[in-house]
């Protein structure tokens, strides 16, 4: 993973439309600190130049043309939660931010949330760049790759850009499912603990080679 890659997938989001009016921002980790996205920067124009890297307590590194997103707590909190997580996207994807603004999650109606570990939670409500927002968001992803933030958007992390990116666009695909159910008066059908663990068992090997 690379700069150049989290560019890359900044303007794929973005032409996707989960990134509108400047919103959202990307990182990857990067020995003991991150690299993200830059506050308030279209995307289309960015360039590696403009990325920030911030230490582990928040220091920008000198040399820097912006100032980080006003997400950087959120991102440091992640790193230092998840050791795993090598990489945080953070989206403004309309239909999982609409469902965010009910303030509830996405419960098991599909098999497809085992893509973020299980139900994807909503944090509870903080306001945004701050670090209530930071330890609410760690606090839902517990056991977790994704959660919605409530009354704002969603987070993915993965082990790989891509694989923080793939889930961002799942989680927008089943929050729009769930919201279609919902609109049709449909009262989804959730699937029981039992078929979770079958459907998880099949998870396992699931995209590997034979």
């Amino acid at each position: 993973m690379s700069a150049a890659d989290l560019i890359a997938a900044a303007r794929r989001l973005d032409a996707a439309g989960f990134m509108p009016s400047k919103s959202g921002n990307l990182s990857l980790r990067d020995g003991d600190g991150f690299v993200v996205t830059p506050s308030a920067l279209p995307y289309a124009g960015m360039t590696e130049a403009d990325l920030v890297r911030v230490g582990p307590e928040g220091a920008v590194a000198p040399g820097a043309r912006h100032r980080p997103s006003s997400e950087w707590r959120l991102h440091a909190a992640i790193y230092a939660a998840r050791s795993e997580a090598k990489a945080v996207v953070h989206t403004h994807s309309p239909r999982a931010t609409a469902l965010a603004c009910t303030r509830r999650g996405i419960p098991p109606f599909h098999y497809m949330v085992l893509a973020a570990g299980g139900p994807v939670r909503c944090a509870e409500h903080a306001t945004f760049g701050t670090q209530e927002l930071a330890e609410n968001c760690v606090a839902a992803l517990d056991g977790r790759r994704a959660v919605l933030l409530a009354n704002h958007g969603v987070v993915t992390i993965g082990a790989t850009l891509a694989a923080a990116v793939t889930l961002a666009m799942e989680v927008e695909n089943l929050a729009g499912q769930y919201l279609d159910l919902l609109a049709a008066g449909l009262k989804p059908v959730l699937l029981n603990d039992r078929e979770l663990e079958e459907a998880a068992a099949q998870f396992a090997g699931y995209g590997r080679a034979v």
